[in-house]
């Protein structure tokens, strides 16, 4: 069984809200007014004005295991992206590990079940292997269960994005664990482009507020 995906920091823009007020600015002119501290307030006034193009300027790159292929599968949805995952077609599969969600690993019959069919899975696997199917091939009888890495990289617009769909309390629980962990790192970096965003620690989720109330 497995808490969620490990997410892992690979690049992030350095100093993003400089550079999204850098650019920023240009619409203006207005470079004259950039001081020490007008980062923060030109990010929250792009926020509140729904000039969100400009946070596209800055970008970050996550390495992702421990997920199982129905997560991936549906993070791979987000278009605007860029994604390197583990192939199933090169990689050898004999050994793979699964994902468990909890209300399988919680119930006695659920799990017995559930194991039953993954030894299975992987008997299948191995014995086509054996008789010389590719990897390409013989990868069609793996569960969505199996765990897989992958590398994505967004932009800061794009990961709001995300956010907001996959951290929202009725998102699947995989895909929701893996965006709370995204934002726990990425409004360290960038608090005033996710300033809308609350961590919800008692429902696991992110809740939204409206963003003229971020001053």
């Amino acid at each position: 069984m497995s808490d969620g995906p490990r997410v892992e920091l690979l690049a992030i823009t350095p100093e993003p809200e400089r550079l999204i007020e850098a650019a920023g600015r240009t619409c203006y002119l207005s470079f004259d007014k950039t001081g020490d501290d007008t980062a923060a307030r030109f990010c929250r006034m792009l926020l509140r004005s729904g000039h969100h193009s400009v946070f596209e300027h800055a970008s970050a790159t996550f390495r992702v295991r421990g997920g199982s292929r129905a997560f991936t599968h549906q993070l791979v949805r987000h278009r605007l992206c860029a994604y390197s995952q583990q192939s199933q077609r090169y990689v050898d599969e004999r050994g793979f590990e699964v994902v468990k969600p909890d209300t399988i690993a919680k119930d006695a019959g659920a799990e017995k079940i559930f194991d039953k069919h993954v030894e299975y899975c992987q008997k299948v696997y191995n014995e086509l292997r054996k008789l010389g199917v590719p990897k390409e091939d013989a990868r069609f009888v793996l569960p969505n269960a199996a765990e897989s890495e992958i590398v994505i990289t967004a932009n800061l617009r794009q990961w709001r994005h995300i956010l907001e769909l996959r951290g929202h309390r009725t998102a699947q629980w995989e895909i929701r664990y893996f965006a709370l962990e995204v934002f726990k790192v990425l409004v360290g970096y960038a608090p005033n482009v996710f300033a809308d965003f609350r961590l919800n620690e008692e429902r696991g989720c992110l809740d939204k507020v409206d963003p003229r109330e971020c001053k």
